[in-house]
């Protein structure tokens, strides 16, 4: 590596090369070999962050001994190219049943020498700070960038006698062990949560969050307003507003009403819920259209600096990744830029419309704009309460609503028509007000808990990184002195080899196995 801090006396740096065959030949099969089954490792096979192998699948020797690596066990496997070079794609190959492997031609490929254990290099190329340094020394092009060979054989290795190579592997494994049981409970407790969510949003949907909530005020015998009744005054007081409007429209225009102007109302679509499962009593099924306004935001012209301020919030689907209530915007319209558009009320509910993101939810508390990825939905006064409907998107059932109501093109896309269509299950005013209380209160408390999770999993990370760091620092475990020092041993190999090349230069060199 480029620095090379002290080392502890009886260690020594050697460029990887030097300890290490990399990239040795392919193995040349025996005449007859090519029915033979053989190891074969994808790319995917090798876990992210050191995490393992998976040697399980084979294929016949002759399909896969040209056009691939081959490695047998002990070899250390190294992703060359990115992203799974920085994702920690290395391994070490485990003892295989069938002798030799094949894999990707991805893999560095990496055979410990006399000089260090397989497990000693294949810790050091796990690092964090190794794949960084990796990473600003890659060549090629964007999305084929690789880690080059020549850069990884002149790479400086630190080199520990080989007893105390043994014991740091030993000492090491045995804390990363407790670190990775301690991260696995982390990563389990993470999925029950992400599971109650889920299930507390298909309880809270399908009314079985409130049942007992529903019979208590069934046994005092308290009046209420059903879904139905909801919808039916939500329809009408739209309709009377319109009326309200039209009539305002022709005494402006001087204008007498037209005989039947009342039949130009634009009716919102009603629901189809002929193949839609049986509500709890009181609930109804309603159309988004029937709920409030639909818009689809649009993004005013970038040539235009002066359509930009700091007046409107103006939201993309990115600024939808905080979940729930979405107040602050990477970008924000001047009172010009977002009266192209439509500026939103307070209280809308974004959902992303369009591409991979399609289906990610905000709760917008305030007055804003959207670009025309996000369909809006702007609730009628005094219908719905706004936060049941983003529970109701965000749960299971509403997104897969939105999926498979998207156009099956190369990106999906659900537009308004199809948007005002979705149908959602609505429930008594004050039994929503239940719902949502419930359901922030819950929602708050797993956010809680995830948040401690995830700073739980990063000062793993950091452990983890500080635990590799003193491994290959010498301050892991104590020196002994009765140790072979790194120098003599790497002095001694040195040596072998040019009497084995007679005196010529040493060269890395790549010989032919048998399979």
């Amino acid at each position: 590596m480029s620095a090379t801090p002290p080392l502890p006396a009886s260690w020594s740096y050697a460029p990887i090369e030097a300890v290490a065959d990399i990239n040795p030949r392919s193995f040349s099969p025996v005449p007859g070999a090519d029915p033979l089954t053989v190891h074969f490792v994808p790319m995917t096979a090798v876990t992210e962050e050191f995490g393992g192998i998976d040697v399980s699948r084979q294929r016949p020797l002759g399909e896969v001994r040209k056009g691939y690596t081959s490695f047998t066990a002990n070899d250390v496997l190294f992703a060359k190219i990115t992203p799974c070079m920085e994702n920690g794609k290395v391994a070490l190959v485990p003892t295989l049943s069938n002798h030799i492997a094949y894999g990707s031609t991805e893999f560095h490929v990496l055979r410990a020498g006399d000089a260090v254990e397989p497990k000693w290099l294949a810790y050091f190329l796990s690092r964090t700070t190794f794949r960084e340094l990796a990473r600003q020394n890659m060549t090629g092009s964007a999305g084929q960038m690789r880690v080059p060979t020549n850069w990884l054989c002149a790479t400086q290795l630190p080199v520990a006698p080989r007893a105390e190579q043994t014991r740091i592997i030993e000492k090491l494994e045995e804390l990363l062990s407790d670190l990775d049981a301690g991260v696995a409970e982390l990563k389990a407790a993470q999925k029950k949560l992400t599971l109650y969510r889920q299930s507390l949003l298909k309880a809270a949907v399908e009314g079985v969050l409130t049942a007992g909530w529903r019979a208590r005020r069934a046994a005092r015998g308290t009046p209420q307003e059903t879904g139905a009744d909801l919808l039916a005054r939500i329809l009408s007081e739209r309709r009377a507003r319109w009326e309200a409007r039209q009539l305002a429209k022709f005494k402006e225009q001087g204008k007498t009403p037209q005989k039947g102007w009342q039949a130009k109302y634009p009716e919102p679509v009603r629901p189809d819920t002929e193949k839609l499962p049986m509500l709890p009593e009181g609930w109804a099924w309603a159309s988004v259209a029937q709920l409030g306004e639909v818009t689809t935001g649009s993004t005013p012209s970038t040539n235009d600096a002066e359509n930009f301020g700091d007046a409107i919030p103006f939201f993309k689907p990115g600024d939808l990744d905080a979940g729930y209530y979405v107040e602050q915007s990477r970008e924000r319209l001047s009172e010009a830029g977002a009266a192209m558009g439509r500026v939103l009320p307070e209280n809308s509910v974004l959902v992303t419309c369009i591409g991979a993101t399609i289906g990610k939810t905000g709760f917008a508390r305030v007055s804003c704009a959207t670009n025309q990825q996000i369909n809006a939905l702007s609730v009628s006064e005094g219908g719905v309460i706004p936060e049941f409907v983003y529970w109701l998107m965000v749960s299971g059932a509403g997104q897969r609503q939105i999926i498979e109501n998207a156009s099956a093109t190369t990106l999906p896309i659900l537009n308004k028509s199809k948007f005002e269509k979705l149908v959602l299950p609505i429930a008594p005013l004050p039994e929503q007000t239940e719902i949502v209380s419930v359901l922030e209160t819950e929602s708050e408390r797993i956010s809680t808990q995830e948040t401690a999770i995830k700073q739980a999993l990063r000062q793993a990370t950091a452990q983890r990184k500080n635990l590799l760091k003193a491994a290959f620092a010498g301050q892991l475990v104590p020196q002994n002195p009765n140790d072979e020092p790194a120098s003599t041993l790497l002095a001694r190999i040195r040596a072998e080899r040019e009497v084995h090349n007679h005196g010529r230069p040493t060269r890395r060199t790549r010989k032919t196995s048998h399979a």
